[in-house]
């Protein structure tokens, strides 16, 4: 057989193909791929690597033994060596023009997505300047923005890549310009990662950039942000006391004084907070949602899932007692079925709830409540719910509990009469 015949059966004949004439088409394939010099090269190169792919998978090549976990598995290695010379072919090509779009692309994604500081807005200004000095000189075009501002920036880098695109480089004959916005790419890329981000800054140069120390004239009082909590809240600023619960509350002394500064408050800025921290069973929470009133009416649903919670009467005690401060009658049939529960300790603060909420149809498990439950405190809330709701229907039934045997539960049945009496007077009172 000739030297030709031997080219031929090592470059894909008809001749089955064996694990030695594969080796031998991968190292001469490395070969021509170390020689490439244009993409048409690269592409004859890619050619081979899928014919000898392809004589790869028909090959009847010998299997390892699979009681020997050493065997040798031709197959295996020689298509290791394939996905090997792929990735080598791959990063040969190139660079492209889509290459630098992609890094423009890239770093409009950083400057519109990060945070930055007033210092690190101007860092990032001056990177892209320089980035559009530069692409100005290969791309014989004018990018400057038209501000400092994000829009601006990016705005400018758009121009940048549609110029790229619309010049059409080729990987060959422009080479030199595709290298040179590469490198001007790179250039703004470092420049973002060392412009100043916010998370950079600690945590008191955050609340200080904030303006969240504005309102002390010193930093005398220890911690000073716990005496800047204390001033927000008798400035009515929510808003700071919410700061410092985000930045400090990591600190249990911070985010109990934060939690107190807003249940004080009861401002409905704070509501969306606390109603997340209360669908988490937060204590603190729901208790500042009580307390802005019917300005919390949509976390009722969410207050009214922990009625049921009998095994921690801590947690229905403060949700008992912020429904009823919402006042939403929403809550009246859950609260009402709760006169009724095992635990003597909270029954009284579900009677408590609905005469806050002042639902009339809770008088008559009110009343029931009064009349036959064994316990004074469960008897006395009761009759004060009634009070509370103040229905002639209501009133009388508490002042009907005149001779019960506890004091706590005459006293509010003598309030109760007293109030019927001063109505029946007015009433009877002529008018003008």
């Amino acid at each position: 057989m000739s030297d030709g015949d031997d080219a031929a059966d090592s470059s894909g004949s008809d001749e089955e193909p064996t694990a030695e004439s594969l080796e031998e088409r991968l190292t001469a394939v490395e070969e021509e791929l170390d020689a490439a010099e244009t993409e048409a090269d690269l592409d004859e190169v890619e050619a081979t690597i899928d014919d000898i792919e392809s004589d790869l998978e028909r090959a009847d090549l010998p299997e390892p033994d699979e009681d020997d976990d050493d065997a040798e598995d031709p197959r295996a290695d020689l298509e290791s060596k394939v996905d090997a010379l792929r990735d080598a072919l791959e990063e040969a090509r190139g660079p492209y023009g889509e290459d630098v779009v992609a890094e423009i692309d890239e770093a409009k994604s950083t400057i519109e997505d990060t945070r930055w500081t007033e210092q690190g807005e101007g860092e990032v200004a001056e990177a892209v300047a320089t980035f559009t000095d530069a692409a100005a000189e290969t791309l014989d075009g004018s990018f400057s923005a038209d501000g400092a501002d994000t829009d601006s920036l990016v705005a400018a880098l758009d121009s940048v890549a549609e110029a790229v695109t619309e010049a059409g480089f080729d990987a060959d004959d422009d080479a030199e310009e595709i290298a040179a916005l590469l490198e001007a790419t790179d250039a703004l890329s470092t420049g973002l990662e060392e412009a100043q981000e916010w998370d950079d800054l600690l945590v008191n140069e955050q609340l200080e950039a904030l303006g969240f120390y504005d309102c002390l004239g010193h930093y005398k009082d220890f911690p000073p942000e716990w005496s800047a909590v204390k001033e927000w809240e008798k400035q009515g600023n929510v808003e700071m006391v919410l700061l410092a619960l985000d930045k400090l509350g990591d600190s249990g002394f911070m985010e109990e004084h934060c939690l107190e500064a807003i249940t004080r408050m009861g401002d409905p800025g704070a509501f969306d907070e606390m109603h997340a921290r209360a669908q988490k069973r937060g204590k603190p929470a729901i208790k500042a949602l009580g307390k802005m009133g019917a300005d919390a009416e949509d976390a009722v649903e969410t207050l009214v899932d922990y009625v049921d919670a009998d095994s921690d009467p801590a947690l229905q005690k403060v949700t008992f007692k912020a429904l009823g401060e919402i006042g939403s009658e929403e809550a009246t049939q859950a609260l009402a079925d709760k006169l009724a529960m095992d635990n003597d300790n909270v029954r009284p603060h579900a009677a408590r709830a609905l005469g806050l909420v002042g639902d009339t149809r809770a008088v008559k498990p009110l009343t029931d409540a009064l009349t036959d439950d064994e316990h004074d405190k469960v008897r006395a809330a009761a009759a004060w719910a009634l009070r509370q709701i103040g229905t002639e229907t209501a009133l009388e039934a508490a002042a009907g509990a005149a001779d019960d045997t506890a004091f706590v539960v005459q006293h509010e049945a003598e309030r109760a009469a007293e109030t019927l009496a001063s109505s029946d007077t007015d009433a009877e009172a002529p008018t003008a």
